[in-house]
């Protein structure tokens, strides 16, 4: 099953998606022991949008993320971020277009311990030898509502505060896309909703290109799209979604 992006009402077409997959297949092991875990997914995800991926546990959801962001490679298919093909890209390069088009949420904070939050914020830069945008900087914190927390340490923050340095951490560099993986897995309800409407407000106020894997209906109708996957197949997909669709096309799925 092929699922392209259409308009959203009231949003602008893109010029060219920010990613594209192409026939992706991923599978591990060999012979009787092998596991499909994609089978033959072709999408697109608009630019300026933002995209929920849901699906039943073992449906290839973080698969399809971790082969559309270069940090698995797909048995067969091709991937592109932007104008970029994924496959065609040596390490060096692969390491760069990460660092400077893409940016990362997950599940687990992944915070260096060690450093504040400033510090954890505009490590992607500091280690390309980049110059940070202090004012960009201040717009991101400042809307995260990070700002009073800036000089203290992970150990230092709850959870919540802890995924939103995260957040400002993806944002930091102007990324093309952000991948989030399960990014309010760790939160409570109050934390989740908070780093969501952040992630809306980025996409709607500044243009972001989002693609967020979840198991939580209520985190993905903040996206523009659902689409949903199940035995390593792309079967369906929602715009606009609200809750209650989600939680309907879930239940038809199995989950």
């Amino acid at each position: 099953m092929t699922i392209v992006d259409s308009q959203t009402k009231g949003t602008a077409p893109a010029s060219r998606p920010a990613a594209v997959a192409t026939d992706l297949t991923k599978v591990y092991g060999t012979g009787d022991a092998a596991v499909r875990a994609l089978d033959g997914v072709s999408i697109e995800f608009a630019a300026g949008r933002f995209t929920a991926v849901m699906g039943p546990s073992g449906s290839g959801k973080s698969t399809l993320m971790h082969c559309m962001a270069g940090l698995d490679t797909p048995t067969s298919g091709t991937t592109f971020i932007g104008d970029a093909e994924i496959g065609s890209l040596d390490d060096k390069a692969l390491t760069q277009l990460r660092r400077d088009k893409v940016g990362f949420i997950f599940q687990a904070f992944n915070l260096v311990p060690t450093l504040t939050a400033a510090e954890n914020i505009t490590l992607p830069i500091d280690l390309a030898g980049g110059k940070v945008d202090k004012e960009w900087m201040k717009t991101v914190t400042d809307q995260l509502r990070i700002s009073e927390r800036l000089g203290h340490r992970p150990s230092e923050m709850s959870g919540g505060q802890q995924q939103r340095v995260a957040c400002a951490r993806a944002l930091i560099s102007r990324p093309e896309l952000i991948f989030a993986d399960e990014p309010t897995g760790n939160l409570d309800s109050n934390s989740s909703t908070e780093l969501l409407e952040f992630l809306r407000r980025s996409v709607t106020e500044f243009g972001q290109s989002i693609v967020m894997v979840t198991h939580d209906a209520r985190g993905a109708a903040f996206a523009d799209r659902v689409v949903f996957l199940a035995d390593g197949r792309l079967v369906d997909e929602l715009a606009e979604p609200t809750t209650d669709a989600i939680l309907e096309k879930m239940k038809q799925l199995g989950s």
